[in-house]
């Protein structure tokens, strides 16, 4: 099985710092859930 990559997933670079990859997987999450 193939590890996921998370970066990838959010839609973010993988030099995104902590506040840009909160910020991207709270619109996510209130977006589907």
């Amino acid at each position: 099985m193939a590890k996921a990559d998370f970066y990838e997933t959010l839609g973010v670079s993988r030099t995104a710092d902590e506040k840009e990859l909160k910020s991207t997987f709270r619109k996510l999450a209130m977006k589907y859930h």
